[in-house]
Order: C-alpha cells, then structure tokens, then sequence
C-alpha cells in the first residue's frame, strides 16, 4: 500500500463531505446572533436583585449606587467568560467539568453542590412570583408558587420543542415587561442627580450597608447564570442540522484544535461569533444593570425612611400609598414577570447541571419537580417570603467560587480554547473579579451567621 494512501483517502473524503457555506457577519446577522446572553440575563433581573436593591434603596439611599454599577461590570466579564466556553468547545461550563472530573464521587460531589444551588435559586424565584400574584390577584401564595412552577414547565417545553430562538423570544418579551414595570417609577418620580453622583462613590456606612453590598452582589452574579449562558450558547449556536456531530473539543489532547470543525459545520466562524457575543452581553448588561440601579433609584427616592419597604409586600404598598396603584402595580407585574421568566432559565440551567455532570437525561416533569418541591414546601410552611429570599441568597453565596474558579481557569487553558483562549489581562480581571465576590460572600456568610 503507498504510504501516503491514507492521507489521500482522507483528503478524499474531506472534500467529498459537504462544507457549510461561510457567511459574512453583516449587520442583520450580526443582530440576528443577539439573544443568549438577554436569556442568561434574565437571573440579574429576579425577585432576588428585586428585594436587595429595594431594600438598599429603602435604607441607605442612594448609598450604594456604585454597588449596582460594580456588580454589572463584573457580570459583563463573567457572561461573556461563560458564553465563550459554550461557543468556542460546544460545551457547556457543566459538560466540560464533567468529563474533566475523573473521579465519579469527585464529579457527584460537585453536582451536589450545583443542585442546591439550583434548587436556593427556584426557591427565591417561585416566591417572587407567588408573592406577586398575591399582590396583584390575592392569590394564595402556595396556589401562586404552583402557578409560577406550571409557567415554567411550559416554557421549558417550548425550548425542547420548539427549539432555543422561540425561548428567547418568549424570555425577551419577558424582559420587556420587567423593564417597564420596575423603571416607571423612577419617570413619575424622579430620583435627586446629586444624591446619583454621590452614590458612585465607593464607601460604607455601618455593617447593615456592608451585608446589603454582599447581598446585591450575590444576587446579581450567580452560579446558575454562568452555567446557564454556557450552555445557551452552546444551544443557540449548534451546528445545523444534517452536517453533522461536532469534534470533541475542550478537553481532549492538549493542542487539539477545538475551532475549525465547528466552524464549518456552524457555517461561520467563531472569532465572528465571539465578537457578535460581546454585543449580546453589553446589551443585556446594560438592559439589567439599568433595571437594578432603576429599582435602588426608586426606593431612595420614594421609600427612604418609609417603615415596612424592607419586604415585598412593604415596598408595594408604600409605593402605591405614595406613588398611586399604577406605579405598584407595574411593579407588581415587573416582579411577577421577573417570576416566571428567571425560574424557566434557572430550571434549565438545574437540568443542564445534572446532564452535564452525571451524564443522565432526566424527563423534563421529574426534574422541574426537584426543585420545584422545596419552594412550595416553604410556601406552605408559612415561612416570611422574604426571610426565605433572604436565606437562599446565602445558600447560592456558598456555589459562587465552584463555578466561577473553574470558569477562570478553564478560559484560560489552551488545551481548552485554543487560539481562543483569555488573554492575560483578561484572565487577571477575572481573577480579581472571582477574590473579590467570593470575599464579600464570604462576609455576607459572616454577617448572617453571626447576626451582625
């Protein structure tokens, strides 16, 4: 046989197999890319970020504006982290764990920690939403947690059928209707620019405004969102259907190259792709970062000093004493949107995480029941809603570092990404980002355990 029969033979193959033609990234297209990162953003705009930024504006004014602008900037360097891990390996941020993971109970520990955070994050969105249904409909709250829990398997099912853009669509809309609702306020009653300014500047009253600063951090970059957008953008960019299974990527050989089978079999190319995401993130960045410092806005305006704005229920009758019914109630939608739409996206991530790291498919009815179960527990116990919003904050403060370390590390490592891979200012901002949330959780941890 001659010896370069094999290589011709491939050669041979190679250019029978059909190639996906390569597009250029003109504008429609490029906005046509946009939509994983606003579903991802959706948990920077749950009931969660609702009661800490309410509460911070309630209590300390105008205080920690430069919190709310912090956290965003942050958020925008780890979104775009996860999104390009999902682009670049066709790997979600639990898949590549998993196979990296050797050791079985090494990769079960890991999953359970993921799960309960999973499962602390559905706990403050279905209370969102069932308060908010009680708000604007006097439902009961247990009957209101069902509700939101029922809208959240439909949207799952229009992701598993209908496929990743109709999801979008639905969760943007989502998003629109949670802008509006929760920005209104701050048009009918403006906030003080002076007392803005001041805000921007970094500093700390008391522990009280500490806890609250570790509180809107935690609730504004979470575990699930990063495995989320990973994932998102694994899906939203998937090679068509009928040109094939994408390479192995991400944790094979060092070296391998990770990029150019998926280019072709995506039909255009990743660096293109990677350059629309960072307009995707900056969007939804900017689209979330507004509404959070919009709602602090609100309550340092309107609900300073006010007594009882440290609740939900609190804040929606102040503002409707002081603002009128359309404003609370607008907000009220605001949170209810907020509701449904982040708990689709933290019940796809929970799936994700299970896929991911166990190698199993669970039915899309059992495994939204996992977490579905704990909140409505808590509901029907009769526990404060926001006392229980307030202690699942705590419980995701303890997953932060197992999903932001290994993001760090892994966009950083060239036998992952390859060409790809972080920069070096990059990877070092990603570690100062990672040091500084992990601390400040670790004192939100402190704080709250030692009733400070």
């Amino acid at each position: 046989m001659p010896k370069n029969a094999g290589a011709v033979g491939e050669d041979r193959v190679r250019a029978a197999a059909p190639r996906a033609p390569r597009r250029s990234l003109t504008t429609p297209r490029a906005a046509w890319l946009i939509g994983p990162a606003l579903v991802a953003g959706v948990a920077y705009l749950d009931p969660g970020n609702v009661a800490s930024n309410m509460t911070a504006g309630a209590v300390y004014g105008y205080l920690l504006v430069w919190v709310v602008v912090l956290g965003n900037v942050m958020a925008w360097l780890i979104q775009y982290l996860s999104a390009k891990l999902g682009i670049v390996t066709g790997r979600s941020l639990p898949e590549t764990l998993g196979a990296r993971i050797g050791n079985r109970w090494g990769r079960r520990t890991y999953w359970l920690q993921a799960e309960l955070v999973a499962m602390a994050t559905d706990i403050a969105e279905v209370i969102g939403g069932a308060v908010a249904l009680n708000l604007l409909f006097d439902v009961p709250l247990l009957w209101g947690g069902v509700i939101t829990g029922t809208v959240s398997i439909v949207l799952l099912l229009v992701q598993s059928r209908r496929g990743p853009r109709t999801f979008e669509f639905v969760v943007i809309g989502m998003v629109a209707i949670i802008a509006i609702g929760f920005t209104y306020g701050v048009f009918v009653a403006p906030p003080d620019p002076s007392g803005i300014a001041a805000g921007l500047v970094p500093r700390f009253e008391d522990s009280g405004s500490v806890l609250l600063a570790a509180s809107i951090l935690g609730a504004t970059i979470m575990p699930h969102a990063i495995y989320a957008h990973s994932a998102l953008a694994r899906d939203r960019f998937a090679p068509r259907p009928g040109t094939g299974a994408p390479a192995p990527a991400g944790d094979v050989s060092p070296g391998a190259r990770v990029e150019a089978p998926l280019d072709e079999l995506r039909g255009i190319g990743t660096a293109r792709l990677l350059r629309a995401t960072k307009w995707d993130v900056t969007i939804a960045m900017l689209i979330a970062g507004t509404v959070n410092l919009c709602i602090l806005l609100l309550a340092a305006a309107n609900l300073a000093g006010v007594p009882g704005t440290d609740t939900l229920e609190g804040a929606y009758a102040a503002l409707d004493a002081g603002l009128g019914p359309a404003v609370a109630t607008l907000f009220a939608v605001g949170l209810l949107a907020s509701g449904l739409a982040s708990t689709s996206v933290g019940a796809y991530a929970g799936a994700e995480i299970m896929h991911g790291l166990l190698h199993i498919r669970v039915p899309l009815l059992a495994r939204r029941l996992v977490t579905l179960i704990p909140a409505l527990v808590i509901l029907a116990a009769g526990v404060d809603p926001t006392l229980a919003l307030v202690l699942s904050q705590v419980v995701l403060s303890f997953g932060i570092p197992f999903a932001l370390i290994p993001l760090v590390a892994l966009t950083a490592k060239t036998e992952v990404l390859g060409r790809f891979r972080n920069r070096v200012m990059t990877t070092v901002a990603g570690v100062a980002a990672s040091v500084f949330l992990i601390a400040l959780n670790a004192i939100l941890l402190w704080l709250v355990l030692t009733g400070s």
